[in-house]
């Protein structure tokens, strides 16, 4: 395993108790924070899937709450306090002995207190240190012995702790220089330069866009889809120029009312698995050349070359025009022998809460079925679940690691997407994942936290078209490395010219990219709104998901809800609630103009 330096950043935590990051202050138009002593370019943090976090912070201080949230949008981080006695170190030094990111906050003030410097020293000795400082800079002559970063902003207020947290991980550029000196170490324009390489968590404001107004319309419109019962619920975002300008959280999980709505709620992603897990991992492939999409199915899959598919080409399947028939309703097939309420060796595949589907189905009896299912001739766009089963089972026989994992150490953990990944039942708590559908036909129970379509439940809840699951923050930070072309936190994920490929039209027959999709030329239509400009790439899913990029405005654009509670409709789709959101975000950023 590489060795990672361990952070100790001194910083200071944050209370995202409110459900909107629009109701919170605007970001200043200058970042105060000084970044010293980064010749090593340790910050922005980077390699986040190394790092374990700890943040360490002052009890009681009145800023500590806002750091440590907005840190928290960045990488997973666990809280501990400074202690009060000194005689208490011990006990934090053992506390931290796991961490190799240490996370930390002082006032200016605290740098006299001797006992806890040492403390810091003992610390970096065998551990990256980052210093975050907030407050009267004179104290800063008390580091002239240290070597590892120091953030020092001038003021202790919520503004200068979200700068400072931002800072760290490359959210906001630091410019600032030190406006006069402090000590020999700390003199006159000392500080570093950083580039901004994440998610600023700013406002609409911050862009002079007029915030009340586009909330107020947004608030209407996701209003009348609650009253209209077209859903329980929804979470809205949306990213122009790398800032967060909007994100809120309305309704609740279910019409009891019982549970409100959450910003960092996880919703059943549906089709927008497609182009978050899938699509992702055959674009890494077909860089390295281990996957060419001009090759066929049956070029891949051994299984496939006794079928009629064995001539299939991928780009043909990546684009739904391969000739597939759209969908196989296995739960129908389903004989009284192929489910238990129970669990047990012979039925180890669970598809809900008290239901359980005999091991091996997918491979016994799904599979096969695809592969020998009706093929109408290639060429005519047919939108069909079965090309991202396809692609999924070419992705793992290529790699030799199931999609799940795949997706989670090329992506999502270095990313910095804390719950995008399948079966979230295995890693969350059941009360923060949004229910859907009250099944009553199929698995005969409230589905929360297990995926609503039924072929990628029977395949064990992973699936190359549906069974991710994510909050919006998640995808805001996957539509920005896709508005990126390939780039994020510093690092390269994709070459641009992959992002352009699979993002830009591929089709003669319809408006598809290779797994996504895209705006529509037809502009009757609207699709996905009527002001998305041509360049516009992503996806909608059936639980009432939709995430779009749009590439000539340099705006993520993210709805999720789960509109099939408690049972199918199709009200959020007639009301057009997802594409007048959408519009409501161009109107004001076109207005700010």
């Amino acid at each position: 395993m590489r060795k990672i330096y361990t952070l100790l950043c001194f910083f200071l935590i944050c209370d995202d108790a409110t459900r909107t990051v629009s109701a919170q202050p605007a970001v200043p138009e200058t970042n105060q924070t000084v970044l010293l002593n980064n010749p090593m370019h340790i910050v922005p943090l980077r390699t986040l899937q190394e790092r374990k976090i700890a943040c360490v912070t002052r009890p009681n201080s009145p800023i500590s709450s806002t750091f440590g949230d907005l840190l928290r949008r960045y990488a997973p981080a666990d809280d501990f306090s400074i202690p009060v006695d000194a005689g208490d170190y011990h006990d934090l030094d053992e506390g931290l002995k796991f961490y190799n990111t240490i996370v930390l906050a002082l006032d200016a003030a605290n740098l006299r207190d001797k006992r806890l410097l040492q403390f810091i020293n003992t610390q970096a000795a065998g551990k990256q240190v980052i210093l975050s400082v907030f407050g009267d800079g004179t104290n800063l002559r008390e580091l002239d012995f240290v070597h590892f970063p120091i953030l020092w902003n001038p003021e202790i207020t919520e503004a200068a702790a979200r700068d400072v947290a931002m800072s760290a991980f490359g959210g906001i550029a630091c410019t600032a220089r030190l406006p006069r000196s402090f000590s020999p170490r700390y003199a006159t324009g000392a500080g570093y330069a950083t580039e901004q390489t994440r998610l600023e968590y700013a406002d609409a404001a911050a862009l002079g866009i007029d915030q009340q107004r586009l909330e107020a319309r947004i608030d209407d419109i996701v209003a009348e889809a609650i009253r209209e019962q077209a859903t329980p619920g929804a979470v809205l975002m949306a990213v122009k120029n790398g800032k967060v300008i909007f994100e809120k959280a309305y309704g609740h999980h279910t019409y009891d009312g019982q549970a409100p709505t959450e910003v960092s709620d996880i919703f059943d992603m549906a089709s927008v698995t497609k182009i978050t897990a899938t699509t992702p991992t055959i674009m890494r492939l077909t860089e390295r050349g281990v996957v060419n999409l001009d090759s066929t199915m049956g070029h891949y899959l051994l299984q496939a070359q006794t079928s009629n598919k064995n001539g299939t080409k991928l780009r043909d399947v990546m684009l739904h025009e391969a000739g597939f028939i759209p969908f196989i309703p296995f739960y129908r097939d389903l004989q009284p022998d192929d489910l238990r309420t129970d669990s047990s060796a012979a039925y180890a595949v669970k598809v809900a809460d008290g239901c359980y589907i005999r091991t091996g189905y997918y491979e016994e009896v799904m599979w096969p079925t695809m592969l020998q299912s009706k093929m109408n001739a290639p060429g005519s766009y047919v939108y069909s679940d079965i090309s991202m089963y396809v692609m999924k089972e070419v992705a793992e026989h290529q790699t030799g690691i199931p999609i799940q994992d795949y997706v989670q150490q090329e992506f999502y953990r270095p990313l910095g997407m804390q719950t995008a990944g399948f079966l979230p039942r295995q890693r969350f708590a059941k009360d923060r994942i949004i229910p859907t559908e009250n099944d009553k036909t199929f698995r005969k129970t409230l589905l929360q936290g297990y995926v609503h379509d039924q072929g990628a439940a029977m395949a064990g809840g992973i699936a190359g078209h549906a069974g991710l699951f994510a909050t919006a923050n998640d995808l805001a930070i996957y539509g920005q490395l896709l508005l990126n072309r390939g780039t994020y936190g510093g690092e390269q994920y994709f070459k641009a010219e992959t992002i352009d490929l699979f993002a830009s039209n591929q089709s003669t027959t319809s408006r598809r990219g290779l797994g996504f999709d895209r705006w529509d030329p037809d502009t009757t239509k609207h699709y996905p709104s009527t002001l998305a400009s041509d360049a516009t790439f992503g996806h909608t899913g059936y639980t009432g998901t939709c995430i779009w990029i749009d590439p000539k405005a340099q705006l993520v654009y993210i709805f999720l809800s789960n509109r099939v509670h408690p049972a199918v409709s199709t009200k959020l789709i007639n009301l057009n609630i997802r594409s007048r959101v959408q519009d409501a975000i161009y109107e004001a950023i076109n207005a700010a103009k």
